[in-house]
């Protein structure tokens, strides 16, 4: 099994050490994997010009999975936008088709006291937000700043045609299935017409699932109602812009971004996996920078792409054998945990297995 190691800028490399020292666990037991790394985002603009250079390109696509650890910073925001490092990871999505985000948001009970949220709203948390990736108002065409009249005129264009809405409309009543059962769709239909379509596509789609429930919420009740009764939720699905917003929001319900993994998937479950999280260029190279949703991204790996559950679960639960003991690094740190850095958070993880 060959996966694409990207470790990426800012803290991505510290924490893409703690997941492939994970993964080595697995090949040391006789698991066959290999790993060739390669270079995207800033990192890849500094040394090449390019936030997805050719070179990436063909061992992302001779790989069966990519890894990734996480792209961008201030360093690089001054740049022409075609060579600003989340160029890279648009490039890369749409390079390989992965069009489908799996999101979830789940709440370690350890963590409850780490949400914003009173515990007794967030508790018990389990959530799959599930993110068409490679359509929308990121891609639509026309796109760009122009001058018109005189004064300066910002487009973008929000575009689906229907395969892509059923196409995504199937993964994520797949995934319902395995679930509770529950779909909510999350559009504007009040106001859009691209989204009027999403509907009327997630209808006809659901017919093909009657096991499965389909409910519909207009996107600024869904923001409310994340904040407000989070736990009404189990699978939502939603388009690219609407996924990106409402998938952070979700995360911050548990307490960290630092805790979640994220999986973007092609039509074969050829996937990209990598934490929900960001570059933290500001505590990069300090060591103290939480491994765990890239950890968790690895298991996803297993999971969707290798179709190994049993080793996918085996790490999770490592997890949270770890997270019970009381280890804890800063951002989900509190009184009468044991504040710990990104090693020996992995080292916890390895003894966990």
């Amino acid at each position: 099994m060959k996966i694409c190691v990207l470790p990426g800028d800012g803290i991505g490399p510290e924490i893409m050490a703690e997941a492939l020292r994970v993964l080595e666990v697995f090949r040391g037991e006789g698991m066959k994997l290999e790993f060739e790394e390669a270079l995207l985002g800033g990192g890849a603009v500094d040394a090449t010009g390019s936030p997805y250079p050719e070179a990436t390109q063909k061992v992302a696509r001779e790989a069966d999975a990519v890894l990734l650890g996480a792209v961008g910073g201030p360093k690089w925001d001054a740049l022409p936008r075609p060579q600003r490092p989340e160029r890279g990871l648009l490039g890369i999505r749409k390079d390989l088709n992965l069009f489908a985000n799996l999101r979830p948001a789940i709440l370690y009970p350890e963590l409850a006291n780490a949400s914003t949220l009173k515990p007794e709203v967030v508790a018990g948390l389990d959530i799959l937000i599930v993110r068409e990736l490679t359509g929308c108002i990121y891609f639509g065409e026309p796109r760009g700043i122009t001058t018109e009249d005189g004064k300066r005129v910002g487009r973008n264009t929000m575009v689906y045609n229907e395969d892509e809405i059923r196409r995504i409309g199937h993964v994520a009543f797949q995934a319902a299935q395995k679930r509770a059962k529950r779909v909510c769709s999350i559009d504007k239909m009040n106001v859009l017409e691209t989204t009027q379509l999403w509907r009327d596509v997630m209808i006809e789609v659901s017919k093909n699932y009657p096991d499965v429930e389909l409910s519909h919420m207009l996107v600024d009740n869904a923001a409310m109602q994340l904040v407000r009764a989070p736990k009404q939720f189990d699978v939502m699905v939603t388009g690219n812009m609407f996924g990106d917003i409402l998938s952070d929001e979700a995360s911050m319900l548990t307490g960290s971004i630092g805790m979640l993994p994220s999986a973007s998937l092609d039509a074969n479950n050829k996937g990209l996996y990598e934490p929900s999280h960001g570059s933290a260029p500001d505590i990069a190279g300090k060591g103290v920078a939480n491994p765990l949703a890239t950890i968790l991204s690895a298991a996803m790996m297993l999971r969707y792409s290798f179709n190994n559950e049993a080793s996918a679960l085996r790490i999770e639960n490592a997890v949270k054998k770890v997270l019970a003991s009381g280890l804890r690094t800063g951002d989900i740190w509190e009184e009468g945990t044991k504040r710990v850095g990104t090693r020996e958070m992995g080292d916890a993880v390895i003894a966990a297995l």
